[in-house]
């Protein structure tokens, strides 16, 4: 998973009636783009997430 502050985070809910979360990247913690990276979810909690296999990075420049 390689990242950019300035993308999305879209984590899927794990259950049926679980809603997806989106994040935006406001910091890059590892190397080259991985892992972990400091997100603001979208009512402005900021946490330091490592994304499971049920998370992808969205670009903002992807449609």
């Amino acid at each position: 998973m390689q990242a950019a502050v300035g993308d999305r985070l879209h984590v899927r809910g794990k259950v049926v009636g679980q809603a997806d979360r989106l994040a935006e990247i406001i910091e890059v913690r590892g190397e080259d783009g991985s892992p972990p990276y400091l997100v603001r979810h979208e009512d402005g909690h900021e946490a330091l997430v490592y994304p499971g296999p049920d998370a992808s990075v969205e670009h903002p420049d992807e449609p």
